[in-house]
C-alpha cells in the first residue's frame, strides 16, 4: 500500500530456490510466493541478502523478476533488488525490473571493495539518474559498502529518483534521525533489520523489508498490523517472539535460517550453497524440532508445519 507516495507496510524478503544442479527452481519459487502472499504481506522483495544476489547470473535474475511480476497479485507491491558487480548490470537489472511493473527498485552500494562516501554517493545518484525510477536506498554494511547517514540525507534531499531508504544497518540512531529529518517529505523509510522494527515503528518509520518475514510472514505482518492499529502491547509480545526466533537462527549464515525454516514449513528450497558440516547438521535438526513449538506459542499458527520437509541436503 502507499500513502501519499510513501510506501507502507510488512515486504517479505524472498529467498531463492534452486535444483540440486544450481539451476532456478521457479516451481519452488512459485510455491514461496504464493505462500508469503496468503499470509497478507503488502508485498515482496526479490534479489536482497535474503535472495543471495551475488550467486545468480544477471539472466536467471531478470527471469526471476518476471517471475514474480506474473504471479503477485495487483494488491502486493513488487521491490526488486539491483545489486551487481558492475554499474552496467545494475543498469541492466533496473531496467528489467522497471519494465516488468517493480514499484520500487533497491539500491545496494557496491560490494567486495571499499570506497569512500562520496564515491557511494556519486554511485547512487547515477544509476538512479540514468533509470530515472523510484530508488530506495538498500543500506546493507554487513556485506557492502555502508551508508553514513550525512550520505543517505544528502541523496534523499538531492536525487530526484532516490525516494527512500531500507535500512538493514540496525543503527537505532539512524531510525529516529531519519524520521526528524523527512519532516514533510515523501521518503519512504523501511526497516531493513528484523530486531528492530518495532523501534522503528515507534520511531515513525512506515513499516519493513523482513528475512524473517520470508518462512514467517504471519508474525511480521501481526507486528505490523498490531502497531497500525493501537496495539501497542501485542506489538510488544510479538517483536519479543521475534527476538527470541532471531536468537535461534543467528548462528546460522545468511539466509540458512529462513531456507530452514521454509523447509520445516513445508516449503522445501533446494540444498544450501555449502556443504553441511556434521555440527551444521546438529544446529540444523535442533532448530527445526524448536521451531513447531514456537509456532504454536505465537498464536499465530494452528499447524506449524506443512508436512514432513526433511532437512537441507548439501
Amino acid at each position: 500500500m502507499t500513502r501519499s507516495g510513501v510506501l507502507t507496510g510488512l515486504f517479505a524478503a524472498v529467498v531463492t530456490p534452486t535444483r540440486d544442479d544450481g539451476a532456478l527452481d521457479l516451481a519452488a519459487f512459485d510455491r514461496v510466493v504464493a505462500f508469503l502472499v496468503e499470509a497478507g504481506v503488502s508485498g515482496i522483495g526479490i534479489a536482497g541478502a535474503t535472495g543471495e544476489y551475488p550467486h545468480f547470473e544477471t539472466a536467471d535474475r531478470r527471469r526471476l523478476i518476471t517471475r514474480a511480476a506474473e504471479r503477485l497479485p495487483g494488491s502486493c507491491s513488487l521491490l526488486v533488488g539491483i545489486g551487481a558487480p558492475s554499474m552496467r548490470h545494475v543498469v541492466e537489472l533496473g531496467r528489467a525490473a522497471v519494465d516488468a511493473g517493480s514499484r520500487a527498485l533497491l539500491l545496494p552500494m557496491p560490494m567486495f571493495f571499499r570506497y569512500e562516501q562520496q564515491d557511494l554517493e556519486a554511485f547512487a545518484a547515477r544509476v538512479a539518474d540514468t533509470l530515472r525510477a523510484p530508488c530506495l536506498l538498500y543500506n546493507l554494511p554487513g556485506f557492502t559498502n555502508g551508508l553514513a547517514p550525512a550520505t543517505v540525507l544528502n541523496l534523499l534531499r538531492s536525487a530526484e529518483f532516490i525516494v527512500g531508504i531500507k535500512d538493514s544497518s540496525g543503527q537505532v540512531d539512524n531510525l529516529s534521525a531519519f524520521a526528524a529529518a523527512r519532516k514533510a517529505q515523501p521518503w519512504s523509510l523501511l526497516v531493513g533489520d528484523d530486531r528492530v522494527l518495532h523501534v522503528g515503528l515507534q520511531a515513525g518509520w512506515d513499516g519493513g523489508i523482513s528475512g524473517v518475514a520470508g518462512f514467517c510472514p504471519e508474525l511480521l505482518v501481526s507486528i505490523y498490523r498490531s502497531f497500525v492499529e493501537n496495539r501497542f502491547d501485542e506489538a510488544a509480545r510479538l517483536q519479543g517472539l521475534l527476538d527470541e526466533l532471531i536468537s535461534q537462527i543467528e548462528p546460522f549464515p545468511t539466509p540458512w535460517g529462513i531456507r530452514i525454516g521454509l523447509a520445516a514449513r513445508g516449503v522445501p528450497t533446494g540444498p544450501l550453497p555449502l556443504p553441511l558440516t556434521p555440527v551444521r547438521r546438529q544446529q540444523i535438526a535442533a532448530f527445526t524440532a524448536w521451531l513447531p513449538e514456537w509456532l504454536l506459542r505465537t498464536g499465530l499458527v494452528k499447524q506449524p508445519t506443512g508436512g514432513s520437509a526433511g532437512l537441507p541436503r548439501p
